[in-house]
C-alpha cells in the first residue's frame, strides 16, 4: 500500500482513531510508526523520555541523514488484534517481558494489574483467560515501559459485539488513567467515536479527513466521508426565482438552514435522525419503499418524485429512479403506530438541524 499525504498529531493523553475501509493503508501506516515498515519519505516524530520531539524515521532535519530508529528503540507500545501473549509465560511476567532490568518489575506488574483489573491474576497462563482478559493483559504489557505512544492495531476485532463494547470502555479507561497518547486502528465507525478524541479517516491510502468525531460526522469534507461514517441524505439547493440561496437553502424537503453560504446546484447533506416521516393522504411528498426495525429507533426510506430537473443522488446503495431521491429518517419507534411499506408520507425537519455543504465526488 502507497501511503501519500497521511499527516497527522497526537497530543499528550490523546486518542487518535485511524478510521477506514479494508485495505485503505490504515494498518501500514500504524507500522510505519512502530518501525516495522521503512519509510520512503516523509518524517515520524515520537516524543523523547525527557518530552522533547526526535526523529524516528525519515529525514532528519537538523543533521539531514535519513533515520530509521528500529522497532524496539522507539519507544512505542504495540497490542495487535489477537493480543500475541507468550504462551509459556504466566501474566506477570508477560507484563514484565519489556521492563529494564534494573526497574522494581514486581511492583510496575501489580500497578498495571490493579490498572486494568486483574489483580491476582500473576500465575495465570494465557489459556487460562478469557479474550476479553488477554487483551487487558496485552495492554498492561503495552504500557509498562512507559512508551512515548501505543499503538492498538483492531484490538477488539477478534471479540462478540458485547464483549468489544464493554472491553473498548475498560480500555479506554485505562488509556485516560495512563495519560499515555494513542493510535487506535479500526474500520468501526461506532468504535472510533466511542473511544478517539480525534479521527482520521483514510481512503485509498490518503487521510481525507481529520477531525473530532463531531467534526466528522456534521461536517464531513465530501459525500464519500459522510456516507462512510453514517446514512445520509444528500439534497441538491434550487434557486428561489433568480436569486440564488445564501444560507437558508430551498431543497427537496423545503427550505433548510445551511452552515455556510451556498448556491443553486451545490449539494448539502441531513442526516437521518434529522428527518421525520409522517403518514398523510393529502398532497404526500413521497412513498416508504423500506422499513428497518432497529430497536429503539425505524430507518425509514422513502422514494420522492422530485421531477426530471433533479439530479437524483442517494445514500450509499440505494438504487434511485430517474426523476427521484431516496430519503432515510431515523425516528423513534414510541408513539404514533410505525410506518409501513407504500405508506404516503409528508417530511418534517427538525427545527434544530443545520445542513452542511458537500463536495460530491
Amino acid at each position: 500500500m502507497v501511503l501519500d499525504e497521511c499527516t497527522f498529531d497526537v497530543a499528550p493523553a490523546e486518542i487518535v482513531a485511524l478510521l477506514g475501509p479494508s485495505g485503505c493503508g490504515k494498518s501500514t501506516l500504524l507500522r510505519i510508526i512502530a518501525g516495522l515498515e521503512r519509510l520512503d519519505g516523509g518524517v515520524v516524530e515520537l516524543a523523547s523520555a525527557h518530552g522533547a520531539q526526535r526523529v524516528v524515521a525519515g529525514s532528519d532535519p537538523a543533521s539531514g541523514k535519513a533515520v530509521h530508529v528500529a522497532p524496539e528503540r522507539r519507544g512505542v507500545g504495540l497490542v495487535f488484534q489477537n493480543g500475541a501473549l507468550f504462551a509459556h509465560l504466566d501474566v506477570a511476567h508477560n507484563i514484565a517481558f519489556g521492563l529494564a532490568k534494573g526497574e522494581d518489575r514486581t511492583s510496575r506488574v501489580s500497578e498495571l494489574l490493579a490498572m486494568v483489573d486483574l489483580a491476582g491474576f500473576e500465575d495465570r497462563y494465557p489459556d487460562q483467560l478469557s479474550g476479553g482478559q488477554q487483551q487487558r493483559v496485552a495492554l498492561a504489557r503495552a504500557l509498562a515501559p512507559r512508551p512515548a505512544v501505543v499503538l492498538l492495531d483492531e484490538p477488539f476485532s477478534n471479540l462478540d459485539a458485547r464483549l468489544r463494547r464493554s472491553l473498548r470502555r475498560e480500555v479506554t479507561e485505562v488509556l485516560r488513567r495512563s495519560a499515555t497518547p494513542t493510535v487506535i486502528v479500526t474500520h468501526d465507525r461506532d468504535e472510533a467515536f466511542a473511544v478517539a478524541d480525534r479521527v482520521a479517516v483514510m481512503r485509498d491510502g490518503r487521510i481525507a479527513q481529520f477531525g473530532t468525531p463531531s467534526d466528522v460526522y456534521d461536517r464531513p469534507v465530501d459525500d464519500w466521508v459522510a456516507r462512510f461514517v453514517g446514512d445520509a441524505n444528500f439534497l441538491e439547493v434550487r434557486t428561489v426565482g433568480d436569486r440564488e440561496v445564501d444560507t437558508l437553502a430551498d431543497t427537496v424537503v423545503g427550505p433548510v438552514r445551511v452552515g455556510a453560504p451556498v448556491a443553486a446546484g451545490d449539494t448539502v447533506m441531513i442526516r437521518p435522525e434529522c428527518l421525520t416521516f409522517e403518514r398523510t393522504s393529502a398532497w404526500p411528498l413521497g412513498r416508504v419503499v423500506g422499513v428497518e426495525y432497529t430497536g429503539a429507533t425505524l430507518l425509514v426510506d422513502v422514494d420522492v418524485d422530485v421531477g426530471a430537473e433533479v439530479d437524483a443522488k442517494a445514500d450509499a446503495g440505494a438504487v434511485v429512479t430517474h426523476g427521484s431521491v431516496r430519503l432515510r429518517s431515523e425516528q423513534s419507534t414510541a408513539g404514533a403506530a410505525p410506518l409501513r411499506i407504500d405508506d404516503r408520507v409528508v417530511v418534517h425537519v427538525h427545527p434544530a438541524t443545520v445542513a452542511h455543504r458537500v463536495e460530491v465526488s
